[in-house]
């Protein structure tokens, strides 16, 4: 299983309710997992402390985070030891070192200069870190960035991520940097061949429609999105083809129970009512939830109406018990 962290398995310091016991009964089960995420701010021994710290026992599971994917980037275009600008959390200067290369932070001293740019999720970014960025990319030093996640979930309720910042530079500097993080499919590659699975044999489960479904479905993986994270459940309603996922669940105890995979229903069959579908006769929420998601999708996908309002969708969401 390949599985993401922030709203999947915790909301910053704190583990989202049920994670940590479905996740160790998972690997007392005997299937490995990869934890990866998008969050570039700090090494994968740092997140390791982390999830020890929630719980998670001893078992086959590892930790690939983004910077590990932008470094290994980077390694691909410069030589060795080269400097390069490393702007973000811990997670980003530790992988570059983990790749071969010098990490050089804002107003260090840099003779020779940097060849290339890595930018990850950072608490203590600052507006002068952002300039530099600019400044560089549009010299045409090689932008990369770890991610272009706009929110990141935290104990409070989703915050900036590394992509609103990175937007920041791309409206300024006028040039795009390139981005290794999910849903590059090469990041899901990288993660798999760690488990050793097959494509069948592999899951992804995350909360994010753009990034983790996004990703899976191009690298032809399932993919399990939980309600526990950013995306709400009127996104999943209106969510395109191409970003929907296999099964869906209010969070990780959804690996426990039996799951039917999502797949657009007869719309003669779709009741709603204030524009969202509407299901009666059933008391089961994990069967009324994939009902709700499988018929807002034919009703989509027919032209027909669904509320842009967000008020019922949560109405809906809070009788269903997600988000």
């Amino acid at each position: 299983m390949i599985c993401d962290l922030d709203g999947v398995v915790y909301r910053g310091a704190a583990d989202v309710p049920g994670a940590i016991t479905t996740l160790n009964r998972v690997l007392r089960s005997g299937r490995s997992i990869v934890f990866a995420t998008n969050n570039a701010s700090r090494a994968p021994r740092a997140v390791d402390d982390h999830l020890k710290q929630l719980g998670l026992a001893a078992g086959s599971w590892s930790v690939a985070t983004s910077a590990e994917a932008a470094a290994r980037h980077v390694a691909g275009l410069v030589p060795p030891g080269s400097r390069v600008l490393a702007v973000g959390g811990p997670g980003v200067a530790e992988a570059l070192v983990d790749a071969g290369l010098v990490p050089v932070r804002v107003g260090a001293p840099c003779d020779p200069p940097v060849v290339a740019v890595v930018q990850g999720l950072g608490y203590d970014v600052t507006w002068r870190d952002l300039a530099e960025i600019g400044h560089l990319a549009r010299e045409g030093v090689p932008w990369i960035a770890t991610n272009l996640d706009l929110a990141v979930p935290t104990e409070r309720g989703v915050a900036p991520g590394n992509g609103a910042l990175v937007q920041v530079v791309e409206i300024v500097a006028g040039v795009p940097p390139r981005s290794t993080g999910k849903p590059d499919p090469a990041f899901f590659g990288t993660a798999q061949q760690k488990l050793g699975t097959s494509s069948r044999r592999t899951l992804v489960c995350g909360d994010r429609l753009d990034t983790d479904v996004a990703g899976a479905r191009a690298a032809g993986l399932d993919s399990l999105l939980v309600l526990s994270g950013i995306t709400d459940l009127q996104a999943l309603a209106f969510a395109p083809a191409d970003q929907r996922p296999t099964y869906v669940a209010a969070d990780l105890r959804g690996l426990l129970r039996p799951a039917a995979r999502l797949a657009v229903v007869w719309t003669g069959m779709v009741r709603t009512a204030d524009g969202v579908p509407e299901a009666a006769g059933e008391t089961d929420r994990q069967r009324l939830l994939e009902w709700v998601v499988t018929a807002a999708w034919s009703v989509a996908d027919a032209g027909g109406h669904l509320a842009q309002n967000p008020d019922p969708w949560r109405a809906l969401a809070r009788r269903l018990g997600v988000g």
